[in-house]
């Protein structure tokens, strides 16, 4: 093949690696198109330099204006000492996402502000469908490295992948307590928005993407 024909064959090439095929960004890296900030006690979430942040003084929840049901979840997202927020699934825009909908944990599980006390329950561990389905602790990158996550919501299944580790697999449908069901009606759910749910720390978010199924 002559180096001409190779250009114009790269030229209608995805620029994406074949594992990223199919997926679409959620974040455009300039402002919240796409996206609904509901306010907590702070100013929100911000855009800086590319990255979605949920500064100190933030708080709230932002979701995608639109729902989704079946999908893969890919982003990158760092904290520091203390850090706290969280990725909503299948949640509407009222009521606490983390049980109204799920929440799968983003956490400095090793922090000494969670030592106090009584300190962390397995199900609030980085990865975890917060307060129902614990996930393997161990594998947070903190003090600003980034940290890569895939959240892989299809049926009923649930699977989260930490910096290439599986750190949550499991089947909603495993749960059978009625008491956990009752205080988590979002289990239930089929669809619904995406989010990041903020608790006054800052932690920051880039390359969000997604691929339906």
């Amino acid at each position: 093949m002559h180096r001409r024909d190779v250009i114009l064959s790269l030229a209608g090439a995805s620029l994406l690696p074949a594992a990223e095929k199919g997926f679409k960004d959620l974040f455009n890296g300039k402002d919240l198109s796409g996206w609904t900030l509901i306010k907590g006690h702070g100013k929100g979430y911000v855009v800086e330099n590319g990255l979605l942040i949920c500064p100190e003084d933030g708080d709230g929840n932002l979701f995608t204006e639109k729902e989704y049901s079946d999908f893969t979840l890919r982003l990158e997202w760092r904290l520091w000492d203390g850090g706290n927020n969280g990725v909503a699934i299948r949640a509407p825009l009222e009521g606490d996402a983390a049980y109204v909908g799920m929440e799968i944990q983003i956490l400095d599980e090793t922090s000494e502000k969670y030592k106090k006390g009584a300190g962390l329950k397995p199900t609030q561990m980085t990865g975890s469908v917060y307060e129902v389905f614990a996930a393997k602790s161990g594998n947070v990158k903190r003090d600003g490295v980034w940290n890569q996550y895939e959240i892989a919501a299809i049926g009923s299944n649930i699977k989260v992948t930490l910096n290439g580790v599986v750190i949550t697999d499991v089947n909603l449908n495993s749960v059978k307590d009625e008491i956990v069901l009752k205080k988590h009606p979002g289990l239930a759910r089929k669809e619904g928005h995406i989010g990041f749910l903020g608790h006054g720390t800052r932690v920051e978010f880039r390359n969000i993407r997604i691929r339906e199924s």
